[in-house]
């Protein structure tokens, strides 16, 4: 990773950004695809700047572009920085039918004190404008993000910024995470560290606004068909399956082995928050 967040030992342990050639990861695709493999996810600390070091400039959308045309039935990436998501990507969205309508775009603060002190390189409205723009390619897109609460100097206003921030979103879902210092970044050695009540206080009321918001998000789609991959057999009961929807939420619903690795329509009777139950038509 190149991006050297305040709060982050990635870059330091990880090194530089290596980008493989489009050519080697297409063949690579293509290999799955014919093997019977029906979803690949494209991983990268940071996809979006995939291409930098050997094009002297973004490519990722053409990776997108190559894989989508080895006929895979679903594509997802991850993870993107918002400050290298370009239009071309956003407009993919719009353009691949294989290209799950889903999108992690880690925010981390809805704060731009705060993003500035974590060295992130955009602001807020730069990140909502983004936000706009996804759902203009395509309305459907889920968006999913990670928030960082209690970093260094977070007052309870910059706090206030980034729930009212996931307000307007509206995340399906949000992976949340109290601030904890990492030796050799910049953030371990900064001033005015947040008393660990406070971190506490605030995380508990994010979580309470994003369980509200994630929760009315996810139930418009109740009583609703919808087409899943099928996983595994369930964690907590063997006589359910799981799949993984479009929009990357899990359904649960009857069914046995012979149905891992194929694609299901399913009612999504239940939404239970994060997590749906249903029943294959």
């Amino acid at each position: 990773c190149n991006n050297f967040c305040t709060y982050c030992i990635v870059p330091y342990v990880r090194g530089r950004e290596k980008s493989r050639t489009i050519e080697d990861v297409a063949a690579e695709a293509q290999a799955l695809v014919n093997d019977g493999v029906k979803e690949i996810t494209l991983l990268g600390q940071n996809v979006n700047s995939y291409g930098r070091d050997l094009y002297g400039e973004p490519r990722f959308a053409d990776v997108l572009r190559a894989v989508a045309a080895t006929g895979v039935e679903r594509i997802r990436f991850a993870t993107s920085h918002p400050k290298d998501l370009t239009d071309e990507v956003i407009a993919l969205f719009g353009e691949l039918p294989n290209l799950m309508p889903a999108l992690h775009l880690p925010v981390q603060s809805g704060s731009d004190r705060v993003l500035k002190a974590m060295n992130r390189r955009y602001t807020a409205e730069h990140y909502l404008d983004l936000v706009r723009k996804v759902r203009e390619a395509n309305p459907d897109v889920a968006l999913s993000t990670d928030i960082i609460v209690g970093f260094p100097g977070e007052t309870e206003e910059d706090f206030q910024a980034t729930a009212n921030l996931v307000r307007e979103v509206g995340y399906g879902q949000v992976f949340t995470f109290i601030y904890s210092k990492r030796e050799g970044t910049p953030a371990a050695k900064m001033e005015n560290q947040v008393p660990e009540d406070v971190v506490k206080d605030r995380f508990n009321r994010l979580l309470a606004t994003i369980n509200e918001v994630s929760h009315t998000i996810s139930a418009r789609y109740e009583g609703q068909s919808a087409k899943a991959l099928v996983e595994c057999i369930n964690d907590h009961d063997s006589s359910l399956v799981t799949g993984r929807l479009t929009n990357n939420m899990l359904v649960h619903f009857p069914g046995d082995e012979s149905l891992i690795g194929n694609i299901v329509d399913v009612k999504l009777t239940e939404c239970k928050g994060f997590y749906y139950m249903g029943e294959m038509l």
